[in-house]
């Protein structure tokens, strides 16, 4: 079992940056791939970027590919998502999951584990 728990979220102004961090509990954090996912206000959540269980690979959606970052620390059980040129388009809340090494990264259905999420709020 993993757990995770984001935090980082918060108010920005267009044009800023924002670093959200997901701590996993449980020694399996390395042998999970990692990803990021978002869920505006009446929307559904949508794939945002992922990293596998080695730090090798990553992927990212169009919308905000050469803006934000992905990367992970196995030795301290912690995924990061470094968010910059934020646009009010990136309102929403940010979760991170985690799932099985292996296939598609960014296939919503291959991550068991879910964080509860952390509200990221740009103004224009």
């Amino acid at each position: 079992q993993v757990q995770l728990v984001e935090s980082g979220g918060g108010f920005v102004q267009a044009g800023g940056f924002l670093r959200l961090s997901c701590a996993a509990s449980g020694r399996t954090f390395s042998s999970h791939d990692m990803g990021w996912f978002r869920q505006a206000p009446g929307k559904g959540r949508e794939f945002v970027t992922a990293i596998s269980r080695s730090g090798f690979s990553t992927y990212y959606a169009a919308s905000v590919k050469g803006r934000f970052t992905i990367s992970r620390d196995n030795a301290k059980n912690t995924v990061y998502l470094q968010m910059n040129s934020l646009s009010p388009e990136d309102t929403a809340v940010y979760y991170c999951a985690a799932g099985p090494a292996g296939g598609p990264l960014a296939n919503l259905a291959k991550y068991a584990h879910w964080g509860q999420g952390t509200q990221v709020t740009v103004s224009s």
